[in-house]
């Protein structure tokens, strides 16, 4: 599948992927100078590009497992998504969620975008809903008895 992708900044770097088998395409810092993240703070870092997603598809926004295992930095909405009809500049939002200040550098690979196809629902409100053996249990209802 061709995604196209339009440079904001002649500086901004396109998504890439880093093995071959790779699901999601790392996502860079575009910053003039390093972005410091003090703890339990959220900061948007500017990624440079906007992406043509092909319509049915969606771009859902992960966190990279280095930097959130290493430097706490994860996406403050947990997944970003980006719709196929969005022409704006990605974004995302880091959130800090170690003790101390990390520092995010130009260049720096922040996030990891994965495409993937959606299935848009036509929603119809009704009276009754059919039974099934869990019903309306909820939270840890399908758990250990």
């Amino acid at each position: 599948m061709q995604v196209n992708i339009k440079k904001l900044s002649p500086d901004a770097k396109i998504p890439s992927y880093g093995s071959a088998e790779a699901a999601g395409a790392d996502l860079y810092a575009l910053t003039e100078e390093n972005v410091i993240i003090e703890n339990g703070q959220t900061k948007l870092i500017h990624t440079g590009i906007a992406m043509e997603i092909p319509k049915g598809y969606v771009g859902l926004i992960y966190a990279r497992s280095g930097l959130a295992t290493k430097k706490g930095l994860a996406p403050a909405n947990k997944v970003g998504v980006i719709d196929s009809d969005y022409r704006g500049e990605i974004m995302v939002a880091l959130h800090n969620h170690s003790g101390i200040s990390q520092t995010v550098e130009n260049g720096e690979r922040i996030a990891q975008i994965v495409l993937t196809p959606y299935l848009s629902a036509t929603f119809t409100e009704t009276d009754m809903l059919s039974d099934t053996e869990r019903g309306a249990g909820g939270f840890g209802s399908t758990g250990k008895k």
